[in-house]
C-alpha cells in the first residue's frame, strides 16, 4: 500500500481500454504481460513475487512493474444500506491488457520462462511471456 494518500477511500474508476504505458519490457530481458484486465491485490502480487524469486534461487534481478495505489472498500455481510461507504478492504493495482507486470534479467530464458509460468499460476488473469529481443 502507499505510504500516504490524500484521500483514503477512492471511486471505483474505469478499467476500459488497453494499456498505453508500461506495455513493453523496459528494464529486464524477459517480462510477464497481462492479456486481461483486473484489480491485482497486494497478496496476489506478493505470491507471484515469491514464486519467481524461489524458482530463480535469488539469481538475477526482478522488477515489479505494478503497485497497489488504489484502495477498495467493502461493507460487512448482512449490513443494511446507508450509513456511508464501507471500511477499506484492501489495496489493488489496476491492470489493463498489455501491461507488463514483472520483468527479469540475469537468468537464462528457460529459467525465466518457468519462473514466469509459476507466477502466472498465482494470478487471476491470462498472461503472456515476452522477451525484449523479440520486440526489437
Amino acid at each position: 500500500m502507499p505510504a500516504r494518500v490524500k484521500y483514503r477511500k477512492m471511486h471505483r474508476g474505469s478499467r476500459k481500454g488497453i494499456a498505453s504505458r508500461d506495455n513493453s519490457v523496459d528494464f529486464g530481458e524477459y517480462g510477464l504481460q497481462a492479456l486481461e484486465r483486473c484489480w491485482l491485490d497486494t497478496k496476489t502480487i506478493e505470491a507471484a513475487r515469491v514464486a519467481i524469486t524461489r524458482h530463480m534461487k535469488r539469481r538475477g534481478k526482478l522488477w515489479i512493474r505494478v503497485f497497489p495505489h488504489k484502495s477498495f472498500s467493502k461493507k460487512p455481510l448482512e449490513v443494511r444500506q446507508g450509513g456511508g461507504k464501507g471500511a477499506i478492504e484492501s489495496w489493488v493495482a489496476v491492470v489493463k491488457p498489455a501491461t507488463v507486470m514483472f520483468e527479469l534479467d540475469g537468468v537464462t530464458e528457460t529459467i525465466a520462462r518457468e519462473a514466469m509460468r509459476l507466477a502466472a499460476n498465482k494470478l487471476p488473469i491470462r498472461t503472456k511471456f515476452i522477451a525484449r529481443h523479440a520486440h526489437a
